[in-house]
């Protein structure tokens, strides 16, 4: 039944890799297999496929598209009413050294658009910006891809690692500090690794400092937040530390180097704080709200808030619980508070929105698609079977592997959420059949998640987005090759942090 259960997963492999169909159109057909499979192979009552199905749709639909729709309409909204163009001007006005804008652009602005709203924006927008003031158009993808890699189990408030949480019934705060704890050594060591793919070891005179503080300034407030606040605020505490961190040295110890001086820069910009402020009002009012919102009697009462419908209809059915005021709902008033304040009308706001909606409607599907996969293949037993095939393989040994299976969730969905949703249960099911402790399996679980990181860095997908934001077609071979390289040591550090840190829990 290995085969059978792991029929919709090799799908994806094919339709993505081979055949090279977006996933749009590729999901829908893995749901289609899966839900078949299930009928056929594995004898999963027709009724308990279809509500299995209503009910991965709809937990789609909550929280998981409320928050990529507020997160992509609160950047939009930034966009429309000119908060970005300064944001941008404020952080090029910092060094005029290319080397630091790329830890300050790349690993720290870049870090917290990521955090904030995922889906590509970071690299989209950091490669733009780079570009902006003469870095080589592919250099500027490929500092951003290692950039984003590295944060996207962060990306939109931490949706992956929430989403890996509520599937698995693991507590988001453990999953959320052993995620980061695996990452520990990418995230340290990535700023390092961007200027060496930007201008090999020469790149790295005079940077080593900066390097540092680039890299621990994300690891210990991001450890120390998931810790306490849980995986919303991990990567968004993180991404404030790097950047602050990042401008103060940029600003006190300045680097000066001709070979990396940029050519044209505005020596007479200004702002006053009050522009500043508004400039990043979204993203201050979104970080405020999610601290307040996460204090123990105000979190108690706001999860009461909610409506419980019984969907799926198969043994050990439980209610699906939907908590409304939560990440969207709080990304989206920020959004349009901010909006208010800096003069966007009503209109402005909902002709962004619309096109905010419009733009998503292939991710729409994409996700709707997957979770409901992931859900028909975890209620019938296809991703135990899975499981127990893979851990006869491997024994004791799958927990060093399982960053890999993370992995390549991402390199095939190119997204860190969708690996989570695929995979996270089969993580779960493998941990149980090795026998390992609650603790365990949840530090297993939290490995796809630290997986789908690396995965990142050579998502197929990601590339082509980075690619297509600098009008650089044609290079993503290029790209791949030196992701690749990339990819490798980290994949194997990472299982081997996982396999060794588990006799530490």
């Amino acid at each position: 039944m290995f085969i059978e259960g792991l029929s919709p997963i090799l799908w994806l492999i094919v339709a993505l890799s081979v055949l090279k169909l977006p996933a749009w159109k590729a999901c829908p057909v893995a749901l289609v297999i899966a839900f078949l499979v299930a009928w056929q192979c594995f004898d999963m009552a027709l009724p308990d496929a279809i509500t299995g199905t209503v009910e991965g749709a709809l937990m789609a639909v909550w929280p998981i598209l409320g928050v990529i729709v507020s997160a992509i309409f609160a950047y939009n909204l930034t966009v429309h009413t000119g908060g970005m163009d300064k944001i941008k001007d404020m952080l090029s006005s910092v060094s005029t050294d290319k080397r630091m804008l790329i830890l300050i652009i790349a690993w720290g602005f870049g870090s917290f658009l990521e955090c904030m709203s995922g889906f590509g924006t970071a690299v989209a927008i950091g490669a733009s910006m780079l570009v902006t003031v003469g870095v080589q158009p592919v250099s500027a993808v490929v500092v951003c891809l290692l950039s984003n890699a590295a944060m996207s189990s962060y990306g939109s408030v931490g949706l992956p690692l929430t989403t890996l949480a509520n599937l698995t019934n693991f507590d988001s705060l453990h999953i959320a500090t052993y995620t980061t704890l695996q990452l520990g050594a990418m995230i340290v060591l990535m700023p390092f690794i961007m200027l060496l793919a930007f201008g090999g070891t020469k790149a790295l005179k005079d940077m080593i400092p900066a390097c540092v503080i680039g890299g621990f300034g994300f690891f210990v407030p991001s450890v120390i937040a998931a810790s306490v606040l849980g995986a919303s605020l991990a990567g968004i505490a993180g991404a404030v530390g790097a950047m602050g961190s990042m401008v103060v040295y940029a600003k006190k110890f300045p680097v000066k180097d001709p070979e990396y001086e940029i050519d044209d820069y505005n020596e007479n910009f200004s702002i006053t704080p009050s522009e500043a402020v508004r400039a990043w009002l979204v993203f201050l009012l979104i970080f405020v709200f999610l601290i307040v919102c996460s204090i123990p009697p105000i979190a108690t009462a706001l999860k009461t808030v909610s409506t419980k419908i019984m969907i799926y209809s198969g043994p050990n059915a439980a209610p699906t619980n939907f908590q409304w005021v939560t990440t969207p709902t709080i990304i989206f008033v920020s959004a349009v508070l901010s909006g208010l304040i800096n003069n966007a009308t009503l209109g402005d706001m909902i002709r962004v929105l619309s096109r905010t909606v419009k733009t998503l409607i292939p991710t729409f599907i994409t996700i709707i698609t997957i979770i409901a996969t992931a859900r028909i293949m975890g209620y019938s037993g296809m991703t135990m079977a899975v499981a127990t095939a893979t851990v006869a393989a491997t024994g004791t040994f799958y927990p060093f592997i399982s960053p890999v299976i993370g992995s390549i969730g991402a390199f095939i969905t190119g997204s860190a959420t969708s690996s989570c949703v695929l995979l996270g249960k089969l993580q779960v099911d493998s941990a149980v059949a090795i026998g390992a402790s609650e603790t365990v399996q949840t530090w297993i679980a939290a490995a796809n998640a630290a997986g789908s990181c690396v995965g990142k860095i050579i998502s197929p997908q990601s590339i082509a987005i980075g690619a297509a934001a600098v009008g650089a077609f044609g290079v993503e071979g290029q790209i791949m090759k030196l992701a690749v390289k990339v990819y490798l040591p980290f994949i194997l550090i990472t299982g081997a942090v996982v396999y060794f840190g588990q006799a530490l829990l």
